[in-house]
């Protein structure tokens, strides 16, 4: 009952945000729309921020869990970027309500779980040493977060999908690069 409650809660939440600024949701109007009271609501979050907080690192996790660890990063990207686009004047709104660092630090979370997860998967850990794969890790996690930010600095505009299919054939161009560095050369016959 009580994970019930709290997806409800969550839920009235996101559908407030997808309508109006989080600055003109009270939570008032979040009971009122699931149908709980005040008390319940308190049970669960202690404010909006703190909601909004649960409602953010909750969706992080499920899109980590649900799609990240399939070895292709647009396989994790494409539905991040489409449930984006569904839902633009909620992810809109939260991007401008949160801390910077906040947001930033979630995005950043998603991506490197991402990044990490294909580079095991593409068998690049193994092969180059530890200090290059952190750093080819850091470098396209910071690609992708930056021009997640950027997009959403210039309102959703302009074309990520393809932005982001582009970062993920440089990156496995890179991994592939990677691997051919990894291994010692082959001496002359």
């Amino acid at each position: 009952m009580a994970s019930f409650t709290r997806k409800a809660i969550m839920d009235s939440f996101m559908k407030l945000v997808d309508q109006r600024p989080i600055s003109k949701i009270t939570i008032k109007d979040i009971v009122e729309d699931c149908g709980v009271n005040r008390n319940t609501f308190y049970r669960y979050y202690q404010d909006i921020p703190s909601l909004l907080q649960a409602l953010v690192q909750e969706k992080g996790d499920w899109l980590i869990e649900n799609y990240c660890r399939r070895g292709q990063p647009m396989h994790c990207i494409r539905p991040l970027i489409q449930y984006s686009l569904d839902h633009r004047r909620a992810v809109l709104h939260i991007y401008r309500s949160l801390p910077r660092e906040e947001f930033q630090t979630g995005l950043s979370r998603i991506a490197g779980s991402l990044v990490e997860s294909y580079f095991e998967k593409a068998g690049i850990a193994p092969t180059i040493p530890p200090e290059d794969r952190a750093l080819l890790m850091r470098f396209y996690r910071c690609a992708m977060v930056g021009s997640a930010l950027d997009w959403l600095e210039g309102g959703m505009e302009t074309d990520l999908l393809a932005e982001a299919e582009f970062l993920c054939r440089l990156m496995e161009q890179s991994g592939q690069q990677a691997l051919l560095l990894g291994h010692p050369p082959i001496p002359p016959v």
